[in-house]
């Protein structure tokens, strides 16, 4: 397979590192300006939805002190809340082809009353470097406004520019369908509990995974609905980048559409052991390419 489509594989996956794993679903589509996509009537795309299943992670060391099984808990947070102001560097590298391909960006830009809730408001950049941009250009810009509580979504944007085409979505999170969007942005609806990629980022940075081995949660990409499974898979993991040497958890995330795993992907998040949980290293492993996202700064 040639170096061109591995290239075009690695920029379908850039969401995964600015927010989620989500948007490269969308992107490995034909790139179109497309209609927000409504779930039908009494489509069950829960956490619970019939057929979603989660391989067994049995296998991991558990911490000191855990229980053999825990039932009924909910994920806990262990004092981890989004620090305005952070910003988060990153490169993107194509073991194939051992050079960096992208740089990509995520920022806490700010707290404040939204739709009136109190909400963060996230963001993430991803830019192409020369020479792959000649090939794939693209500076893509996602914006998150998630309810400060839960991490919920409020409201997902996508401004997009690949390839000199350009979409831009803004997109309000609904329940109820008797709420409406404002003027100028589409109305998504969507099942309780569901949150845009980047607050789903956050939101498994703020799991205490010394004590959760799983979490849930619906996540919608701006097109579709999907259940997204994360459990952790290792404990006190060495990692090196860029940015330092550290120790950190390391996440296995399993997305499913309509119950059923998307099998032509897999998804590791390593999270900083410290108070941070700073997402230090991301690797998606495709057929044909393995993508390696390492921070190189942090502010």
């Amino acid at each position: 397979m040639g170096k061109k489509l591995a290239l075009v594989l690695l920029i379908a996956l850039l969401a995964f590192v600015a927010g989620g794993v989500f948007y490269w679903i969308m992107a490995r589509r034909a790139f179109r300006r497309f209609p927000v996509a409504m779930n039908p009537p009494g489509q069950n795309h829960g956490p619970n939805a019939p057929g979603t299943t989660l391989p067994p992670i049995s296998a991991l060391p558990r911490a000191p002190g855990e229980p053999a099984e825990k039932k009924n808990t909910s994920p806990v947070e262990h004092g981890f809340a989004p620090r305005v102001g952070e910003s988060l560097e990153y490169t993107a590298n194509l073991a194939q082809l051992n050079s960096t391909i992208a740089d990509l960006k995520i920022a806490v830009v700010g707290q404040g009353t939204f739709a009136g809730r109190s909400a963060w408001h996230f963001q993430a950049m991803a830019h192409t470097n020369n020479p792959y941009r000649m090939v794939f250009e693209l500076d893509d810009q996602f914006d998150s406004r998630s309810d400060v509580a839960n991490l919920t979504g409020l409201q997902y944007e996508m401004h997009l520019s690949e390839r000199g085409q350009k979409v831009e979505a803004i997109l309000r999170l609904l329940l109820s369908p008797n709420e409406s969007a404002p003027p100028g942005v589409v109305a998504a609806r969507v099942v309780p509990g569901t949150r845009d990629p980047l607050g789903m980022l956050f939101y498994l940075r703020g799991i205490d995974w010394t004590k959760m081995r799983e979490v849930r949660s619906p996540v919608y990409d701006g097109r579709k609905l999907y259940d997204v499974h994360a459990g952790i898979v290792g404990r006190e993991e060495p990692v090196k980048v860029t940015a330092g040497s550290y120790t950190a958890s390391k996440i296995e995330i399993h997305v499913l559409e309509n119950g059923v795993e998307m099998k032509d992907a897999h998804f590791l998040l390593y999270l900083a052991d410290d108070v941070t949980r700073t997402p230090v290293l991301m690797e998606a492993v495709l057929p044909v390419a393995t993508v390696r996202v390492e921070l190189t700064k942090s502010k």
